[in-house]
């Protein structure tokens, strides 16, 4: 096939996998961004969590909260649970890996926090223990997922919300996931501080 070719026919993917996404899951976005706001106005602080792309996923929503989404405005209680590597490779080291994020969660959640638990899959063990860590902590989880929503999805509570981006590709559901972290962050602002 013709590069450029290839390369627009990635777009249309792209394009038809938001397309897909855009008929399913804005209540659910919605909803997810409320309970975020909800914890962030009785201040509790939001904590997320993913692995490889989905970990770069966890740290742009952290990062946007703490620091600034797309206007000036105070910075928002927000931590990445995979934005340091040193703890992680400890972690990893003395335990096991599957633990990397729910000794953290341990360690910082407190009820009422929320926890953003990212994976394409669905399946990610340490993002598993994670959830069951914030269930333990008294947390609400919010499972960014794609898929069948994999172990992830079995565990969630009725009181959590999974977001399931209607994929089986794990580069559409990595694309699709940064967008809603973008709605989620829009919805934030525009609660928070007016910011259209």
């Amino acid at each position: 096939m013709d590069p450029q070719a290839r390369i627009n026919q990635l777009f249309q993917e792209s394009i038809e996998s938001k397309q897909q996404a855009a008929q399913l899951l804005p209540e659910v976005i919605h909803q997810a961004g409320q309970m975020i706001l909800n914890s962030l106005l009785t201040e509790n602080k939001i904590l997320s969590c993913g692995n490889g792309g989905s970990a770069g996923n966890a740290q742009q929503f952290a990062n946007k909260l703490m620091n600034r989404f797309e206007k000036e405005r105070p910075a928002l209680p927000a931590l990445s649970l995979n934005g340091d590597g040193s703890l992680l490779s400890s972690i990893s080291n003395d335990y096991s890996f599957n633990e990397s994020f729910s000794k953290q969660v341990r360690a910082l959640g407190s009820e009422g926090d929320v926890l953003l638990a990212i994976s394409a899959s669905g399946n990610s063990a340490n993002s598993v223990q994670a959830i069951q860590a914030a269930h333990d902590r008294q947390m609400l989880v919010i499972g960014l997922t794609g898929y069948d929503g994999g172990n992830m999805a079995s565990i969630l509570t009725p009181e959590d919300i999974e977001i399931r981006v209607p994929s089986h590709s794990a580069t559409r559901i990595h694309e699709i996931h940064l967008l809603i972290i973008h709605a989620l962050c829009d919805f934030i602002d525009n609660q928070l501080f007016g910011i259209d």
